[in-house]
């Protein structure tokens, strides 16, 4: 554990991309550690949360651009190393996880206190490290966008990945009724064994057209009341079939497109009044941070409860980070995939 007589080093290790490309553009170089100022803190890092969005700032194909030299890793675990002359709420020492949408995947990264959490003692850190962006995803999307409530029925697409299965178990502890649908036997099994009472799996490349059709009829066999709601962080040519299944007044969730930007026909929302809802979890912590703030309690809350747990199920080292966003592009892993960085 750090401690106030640790030495900090004035150079680090850090994975960065010095132009757009894929995990291949990263190189693994010596920087100067920074110096936190303001509210900053400098967090020693441990784990990386490994998730979609980081192959996109690779790519320069996220919504926001993020600067080069880029370093990838949007949400971390670690030890607060040294704070910055006007933070209030943290000390050297302390274990943390943080939000940072770029630049965790590096020994130590300097970033504002509001960005970070205390970490309860009695959770472990390499699961932290994956803990925040899908959790809190899915807890803003399904309580405070769609606000399930007990006995409705909840249908989640890509639910053997990060968010999927974070929304599976959320889901779950809500009290809806889980239905999962993902790509692989293996993955439905994880969605099963952590909440799902029943699964369907489709073809990891569903084309428009007919098997759009027979994907539809194979959704209403699965929930033939028609769901309540629908998470959906797939997209193409998933989402119409999927927004077909909705019950009355149901309520579609976008969350992202892992499978490409969808077409639908709109005419599906008048004829069942059923809601699409756009859910941008950034934007939210941004512009509502009391918000964020109550649904992290109540998300560590279903965690110290065991109601809940980040399901890590690869973890690769530090020098190995380019396999792991690959890993997760691939669309192969199931649960979270965590990066550990020595300490």
């Amino acid at each position: 554990m750090i401690t106030g007589a640790t030495p900090i080093p004035p150079t680090m290790k850090a994975w960065r991309s010095h132009q757009a490309g894929g995990p291949e553009s990263l190189r693994l170089e010596e920087v100067a550690v920074p110096e936190p100022t303001g509210d900053e803190i400098l967090v020693k890092v441990q784990g990386v949360g490994i998730n979609f969005p980081d192959g996109l700032f690779l790519r320069d194909l996220y919504q926001v651009k993020a600067p080069r030299p880029l370093v990838p890793g949007s949400e971390f675990s670690g030890i607060v190393a040294k704070a910055g002359p006007d933070v209030s709420g943290f000390k050297v020492g302390d274990a943390v996880i943080g939000r940072c949408g770029w630049g965790a995947m590096a020994e130590y990264i300097a970033l504002s206190q509001g960005r970070c959490l205390h970490l309860p003692e009695s959770l472990p850190r390499i699961e932290a490290a994956a803990f925040m962006f899908a959790y809190a995803t899915a807890y803003h999307a399904l309580q405070d966008q769609a606000a399930l409530k007990p006995g409705e029925t909840l249908l989640v697409l890509g639910a053997g990945g990060g968010v999927g299965s974070a929304a599976v178990e959320i889901g779950h502890a809500l009290g809806a009724t889980v239905l999962a649908c993902a790509s692989h036997p293996g993955k439905i099994d994880h969605a099963l064994a952590h909440g799902a009472s029943s699964g369907l799996v489709y073809d990891p490349d569903l084309k428009e057209g007919e098997p759009q059709k027979a994907f539809a009829s194979r959704l209403k066999a699965l929930v033939p009341g028609g769901a309540d709601v629908v998470f959906d962080p797939v997209g193409g040519a998933y989402t119409e079939p999927a927004l077909r299944c909705l019950s009355r007044g149901g309520r579609h969730l976008v969350i992202g497109f892992t499978a490409g930007i969808p077409r639908v026909p709109l005419n599906l929302t008048l004829l069942k009044s059923t809601r699409i809802i756009g859910v941008d979890w950034r934007t939210f912590v941004n512009a509502e941070p009391d918000a964020q703030a109550r649904n992290m309690d109540a998300l560590f809350a279903l965690w110290q409860t065991g109601k809940i747990a980040p399901r890590v199920t690869e973890v690769y080292p530090f020098a190995q980070a380019p396999t792991a966003i690959a890993r997760l592009e691939s669309r192969q892993a199931v649960g979270k995939i965590v990066v550990t960085v020595p300490i």
